[in-house]
Order: structure tokens, then sequence, then C-alpha cells
């Protein structure tokens, strides 16, 4: 298993609980998908695997995250990238007065000594996403939201992650480029072999690129299944659909 979270409690400030013994395992080479309602505890499933929960006044009060087997709660969260762990926030975090191109080359500068590799991947990215290679001159603040989750994604991907973990990635997109973008996740994990764990408010965006479901509410896993047995499953309960947030 390429990734435990097991019976993980998280607080904040020492006082908010903010997930209940939640339990999850990803496969190498899969898509798991978390889904949820506002609030439910997905996002702080993600910034507890990468660490970023500590740098928000969080932490792990319970359970341990193993990755590879080697557990790394408590980790810093520029170790944990160090590991081939990847997180794009939703919010399309990027370096709004450089340019695509230099956007792109600041996911290389742990490897930096790996020029030939760099190219390589600099040239696999333009293929998954030929718009970015049509903009590399242009200022990343200029672009479309739709641009800029693009190029957050493809900044990740040149860190060469191992694990890939994406929050909303369609968030706020219009629906043809939200297609296009989970698409384009789908070929980066069928192709690339890379494993993703997916955030996202989309059920029908997700679930057909994904392999297994978990269902949070409440900051507990409420329903777990494959993707092809939850859509006989009734989770409007615990998720209320396309449309609503995180």
């Amino acid at each position: 298993m390429l990734l435990e979270f097991k019976n993980i409690e998280v607080l904040y400030s020492n006082v908010i609980l903010a997930l209940k013994g939640v339990s999850l395992e990803v496969s190498e080479g899969a898509i798991v998908t978390i889904l949820g309602a506002n609030g439910a505890g997905k996002t702080t499933i993600l910034k507890a695997i990468s660490g970023v929960l500590m740098l928000e006044n969080g932490r792990v009060n319970k359970g341990e995250i193993l990755f590879e087997g080697r557990r790394i709660d408590g980790m810093d969260p520029a170790e944990i990238a160090r590991a081939r762990i990847s997180l794009v926030m939703e919010g399309r975090e990027l370096f709004r007065s450089l340019t695509v191109e230099e956007n792109l080359r600041v996911g290389t500068l742990m490897r930096l000594d790996d020029k030939k590799e760099i190219r390589r991947d600099l040239e696999l990215i333009r293929s998954y996403f030929p718009r970015l290679k049509e903009r590399e001159g242009q200022v990343a603040g200029t672009l479309s939201g739709g641009e800029q989750q693009m190029l957050v994604i493809a900044m990740a991907l040149m860190t060469r992650p191992k694990l890939l973990l994406l929050d909303e990635p369609s968030l706020g997109l219009a629906p043809l480029m939200a297609e296009f973008v989970m698409n384009e996740v789908k070929k980066i994990n069928e192709n690339l072999k890379t494993t993703i764990l997916l955030v996202e408010q989309n059920a029908s965006l997700s679930l057909p690129i994904s392999q297994f479901v978990y269902v949070i509410a409440n900051g507990r896993v409420a329903l777990k299944s494959t993707a092809e047995e939850i859509k006989g499953k009734e989770i409007s309960k615990y998720y209320l659909g396309a449309g609503s947030q995180t």
C-alpha cells in the first residue's frame, strides 16, 4: 500500500477536532476520491498528509500516516515533498508575477542537476497542456482560471511526484474546462502511473475516473466503496452532489 492513513485525529489550536479517527488507504497507481459536504474534513486530510497542517496551527493528535511504509506524520513539509508527495491546493497558488515557463521551472528546484530530464519533462507537460506551451512567455497572473489550474497541476508534475494530492481541481471552472482538466488528470494517472488522491466537489466528474471513493461526514468516514459500487448507493445524506463546496 502506497499510503496508509490510520485512525487519524486532527486538532486545530488544540481545541477544534477536525478529523475523528479517519482511516483510508491509497494503492499505488490508483485514483482515490474523497467526497463530502462543506467542512466535512476533506481538505484537512490532504493537509495532514502533506505536512501543511502544522503551518496552520493544526496537528495530528492521534494515529499515524505511512507513505511507502515510512511514518510521515510530524515530518516537515519540505521533507515530505522530498519524499515525492506533491499537494495542489484549492485557490491556484502560483507565482503570479512570473511567466508560465518560470513557474514550471520552480517545480524543478529540487532536481536542478537533472537538466536533461527536466527538458524531457517540460516537453511532456507541453503535450498534456498545449495551451500552456502557447503561453509560456505570458505572466501567470494574467491567465484564465482554467489555464491557472492547468499550470499549478503542471508545476506539481515537474516535481515527479509518486503521490499527487489534488484539492478541488474543477472548482470555479466553466463546465467544459472542468471536464478537460479532469480528463487530463485521468491521462496523467494512466500514462505516468502517478497515484492521485483527489478531493473534488463534482461527483459526476470525479467518480468516472476513480477506482475507490471515501465519503467524509463530520470528520469521520461515513462510506467507503469502489467507484463502481457507489453509483448504486444513496449518498445524498452525506454529499449533495455537483455544486456543493468543500
